[in-house]
Formats: C-alpha cells, structure tokens, sequence
C-alpha cells in the first residue's frame, strides 16, 4: 500500500518515469498517424499530461516552447468552460491571448474522466492531456501562416478558441471545415489540418488510456499525490540552483532596435527569484509580440536548465519565482497584436537576455530561422540550425536546435519527394561561432533550390546585431539571408522577408554562430 501523505523516494523516481512515459506514448501515437511533413517527420510537436488544475505534470522531450506555455491553454480551457466540460470531448485551442504561442501552434485538450456517475450532475475531470502540432499552414496572408510582415493576429490565420472539436465522441468535421474555410485568409489544405488534428486526437487518447491503466492499477488518490510529489520535487530542484546563482540584469538589442531589458533579483534567504521585464519595448506593430506564456515558457526553460536533477518541467519549477511583465510591452501584448515571430524568435532572445543576466552561457545563434515557402498546392515550413553559445567550462555546439526549438529538419529524400525543391547544399559554416576561452558552436550555410514558381519568406534574427560573448568572448557572426537568381544576379534580403522564387532561383540561409565565453588571453 503506498503512503499518499509523505513521498517516497523510490516511488517518486518511479511515478516521475511513468508519467514522462504517457507523454512519450503521445508522442509515438502523433508521429505515427500524422499527415504533415511537419508533425511526422520534424517532430514540430509536444505532448503532456496536467493535473485536475490544469498545472503540468510531465512532459516528453518535445519543444520547450510548447511545454512552458500549454499549462495556460489547460487552464483557459477549465476557467472558460469548467461547467459544461462533458466526458468524450476534445477542444481545441491555439489563442495567443488564452495561452496560446502563434497561431500554427494548435492544442487539443482532452479532458480524462474515470467514471460517468448515474446522477445527473456532471462529473469533474481528475486530469487532462494535451497535444500540440504546428501545422503546415493555418491560413493568413502567406502560405506556411509564418508571414514576416503581419501586423494583426487576424493575418496569420485561424484562431480557434477552445473549439468543440469532439462533442461526446463525435467528430465535428462540418463545423471544423466551416471555420477553415470561412476567413479572410482560409486555410489552404484544410483536409491535411483534419488529419492532423484527428492525429492529436488518437494521441490524446493513448494518454487517457495510460491513465486508467495507471490508476487501475496504483489507486486514483497514489496517482494523484505522487502528480503533487514530483512537482515538489521539481521546486525543490529549482530552489538548489537558485541557491547558487547572484543576481544581474541584461539589456538585449534585437535586429529592429526594440529591445528586452531583464533583471532577475536573487533571494537565497526564501530560495526565490524575482524576473521582471519592466524597462522592455512596448508592444510593437511587427510580429516580434511574444504572449505571455511564451515570455514564461521561456523562463521556466532557463530556471529548468539549471537544475542538474533529472526532473520532468512542470508548474513545480515555476513556484519559487515571480515573474513581472508589464502589460502592453512586447513581452505581454494585448489582441490583437501580430505574434508569429514572437513564439520563434523573440523567445530565443528571453532566454539569452536570461543567461546574460545570471553571467552563465553566451548568446546561442538567438533565432529559429523560420523558412516557409509554398502556394494554393504546397505548404512547408522548417527551422534552420546554428551554433549555440558557449559557457564557463565547455564549448558551443555547431549546428544544433537551441533553447526554444527542438525539432528535425526534415530528411532531402522526403523533401523532395514531397515538394518541387532540391536540397542544393547544407553544410557548416566555418568560423562562425564567438572565439574566446571557450568558443561558440558554428552556424549552417543551407541551399534550397526551386523548380517552380513559389513564395518564399524568411522569419529570422541576428542579421544585424550579432549573439553576444560573455566574460571577454568574441560575439558570434551575424546570419545572412539572400537569394542566387536563375540570371546569375544576387539579391540580399534582410532578415524578414517574403520574395517570390521562380524556376531554378536558390534561396541561400546562412545562420549565426554562437558567443564564445572568457577571453582568449585567459585560455590554456
């Protein structure tokens, strides 16, 4: 019999793997039903179970973005539509404003209910699961719904808000194909965005199934004590490493001049940490907007990275800090402000101003390099990798995801199988990354080369202001976007753009490198 008032250390280690063993089990389930070259094969998804508050409990190693932020989509969910959540339905939700990233970013929300009582009052959801997919394209003014030029949420695409995607067990597909179709800016393969959508669903399930089978099998009350243990056990992990980091604050520059401007105050005395963004640009008329729960999502990302424990991220790591951002600043905006690029790029600014502050890793290539292209026929969409930045013992990485993004690119073969483009070349792009004690990771030079007309757009950062060094590191290199024409002329582009490519035109990405960290002269 398990003790449900004290935890215990084994159990907790074994609760901890199998609830992080539901959301791995999601996953599997998504990847495998999915349409979209953008779920299946760049794994552009997460998946995580939540207590009966909506807070996080676990979560697979999907994308950090996504995890730090679904909670606030649970819990709009519980607060919006408490009373009327019935079992067998599933809502869907991708609102920037009700805890939401940008609008290709859709969550389904499935509410678990072990037992349907015979009284007629409703019964209350014990848990609930989620799954996130970034969709190919949910309409807006470019294919991809990654426009670089937005200026309202309206422009890039569908905002769905709690939607009854399943009412009681039934698919609602006319009202779904209704809401796709009738937009300024409809969706353009609303039979793959049905696909994808019923992929999220299937996997939603699977966690619901693990579920019953866990309680079946430990006891609802276990099950739901141990949900609280290991979100105390992750405070606790935060409080340890906020035990040994000091207090600073970071200005940090973008590109378009705005700027993030962090101070975090250490309390070692109440183990606690004050993170407040008073002093950062208002909220601006690009898309650059991060929502509120991106702006957490990323510092509940940097606190986790922190804490050397094996813990699953969840709203236990958020206890011990505050988090101050002021309303109608670029970090916390208010509808219906334009958001794509604040989900991709402005949260890989938060947490290098982060890190910054707290003096311990230099600036990452600090931007997704969002690269979309299409038409009424094809949509894709992929993130492009660069150097990471370097810290106080060990060296930046080349070509890797960093921070807030954690996806594939997704393999030549199936690219161009699936789109008329070749892969022309990707390859390092040599010296890239910040010399210093220790040297930043190198960014990638990727070659993408089109055989038939179609629109091209970049969404990127750090074209201009190059990622930082910290303790005497050299910054790393700035990325560069243009375009080789067909004619043999070259067009350089800035580092938001949309363009038109024509038959045999190379759109050429090439992206940062990392900080290096320590000064040269201080190296062995």
């Amino acid at each position: 019999m398990y003790t449900t008032t004290q935890s215990d250390p084994v159990r907790l280690e074994i609760f901890k793997n199998l609830y992080q063993f539901i959301a791995e089990q999601m996953g599997i389930i998504l990847q495998n039903t999915a349409a979209s070259v953008n779920i299946k094969e760049r794994l552009d998804f997460s998946c995580a179970i939540f207590d009966a508050s909506g807070l996080l409990v676990a979560n697979a190693p999907h994308i950090p973005v996504h995890l730090g932020s679904m909670s606030e989509s649970v819990r709009s969910l519980i607060n919006g539509q408490g009373d009327t959540i019935k079992p067998g339905n599933v809502y869907l939700s991708n609102n920037p404003y009700n805890g939401g990233t940008h609008l290709p970013d859709v969550t389904a929300i499935t509410p678990v209910f072990l037992e349907t009582p015979s009284s007629s009052l409703l019964p209350t959801p014990l848990f609930y699961v989620a799954s996130r997919g970034h969709q190919a394209d949910i309409g807006g003014i470019t294919p991809g719904s990654m426009p670089p030029h937005s200026t309202t949420v309206e422009e890039e695409g569908i905002l769905f808000d709690n939607f009854l995607l399943v009412e009681q067990g039934n698919f609602q597909e006319t009202q779904l194909r209704n809401l796709l179709a009738n937009h300024p800016y409809p969706a353009r393969n609303p039979d793959q965005n049905l696909a994808d959508f019923q992929a999220q669903i299937a996997a939603n399930e699977r966690g619901v199934q693990e579920l019953h089978k866990m309680v079946a099998q430990y006891g609802l009350e276990t099950v739901q004590a141990y949900m609280k243990f290991v979100q105390d056990n992750a405070e606790e992990s935060v409080k340890r490493a906020i035990d040994v980091l000091k207090s600073g604050s970071f200005v940090y520059e973008m590109d378009s001049g705005d700027k993030i401007q962090v101070k975090v105050t250490i309390n070692q005395k109440h183990r606690r940490a004050t993170i407040d963004f008073t002093g950062t640009s208002a909220q601006l008329h690009s898309n650059f907007n991060a929502p509120k729960a991106v702006t957490q999502a990323a510092v509940l990302y940097v606190f986790r990275t922190l804490v050397d424990d094996n813990i699953p991220l969840n709203a236990g790591c958020l206890k011990p800090l505050e988090i101050i951002i002021p309303e109608g600043c670029m970090l916390n905006p208010i509808y219906p402000a334009a958001v794509v690029a604040g989900n991709v790029e402005t949260s890989q600014i938060i947490v290098d101003a982060l890190y910054g502050a707290l003096g311990v890793m230099a600036a990452s290539a600090g931007t997704m390099n969002n690269f979309t292209f299409g038409n009424e026929r094809y949509q894709y969409y992929e993130t492009i990798c660069g150097g990471s930045g370097a810290g106080a013992n060990f060296d930046g990485t080349d070509a890797v995801q960093t921070h807030m993004t954690n996806s594939r690119l997704t393999d030549p073969e199936i690219l161009e199988t699936r789109y008329p483009v070749q892969v022309e070349s990707f390859c390092l792009r040599p010296d890239s990354g910040g010399k210093g004690k220790y040297s930043g990771g190198n960014g990638v030079i990727r070659r993408i080369k089109f055989l038939e007309p179609m629109t091209a757009n970049i969404l990127s950062g750090h074209r201009r202001i190059p990622p930082f060094g910290l303790n005497g590191g050299e910054a790393g290199q700035v990325g560069r976007n243009w375009i080789q024409r067909q004619n043999g002329t070259q067009e350089n582009l800035d580092s938001t753009a949309t363009v038109l490519m024509l038959s045999g035109d190379i759109f050429v990405i090439e992206t940062p490198g990392g900080g290096g960290f320590g000064s040269i002269l201080n190296s062995p």
